[in-house]
């Protein structure tokens, strides 16, 4: 007896199979590649630009006086009274039903 899951036998295969060999010519062939580097030329300068401005707390010109002088002589304002809560109504915690299964006696 046979299984009846396996597909029948296929009849239909060519004797010969043929291959297709496709050559892809590399870039220096083509020509290409010299935006690549002009990008990545591109990029790092931008990231250098961003460390420079980051690392130095914003540019390369800074303040060289730090004194600084408050003078308040106001007092400070009162703050309004915040609202009373209600009280909440007493509840009781809900009952759970016992987690171990029935006796089957």
């Amino acid at each position: 007896m046979t299984d009846p899951n396996v597909p029948p036998p296929r009849d239909d295969r060519p004797d010969v199979v043929h291959h297709t060999t496709i050559n892809n010519p590399s870039t220096t062939e083509r020509g290409g590649s010299g935006w690549i580097g002009f990008l990545v030329g591109g990029l790092l300068v931008v990231l250098i630009i961003i460390a420079i401005v980051v690392f130095s707390n914003g540019g390369l010109n800074r303040a060289t006086d730090t004194n600084v002088d408050l003078d308040v002589d106001l007092p400070a304002p009162e703050l309004p009274e915040a609202p009373k809560m209600p009280e909440l109504p007493p509840v009781e915690p809900p009952s759970l039903p016992d987690p171990s299964p029935a006796p089957a006696n």
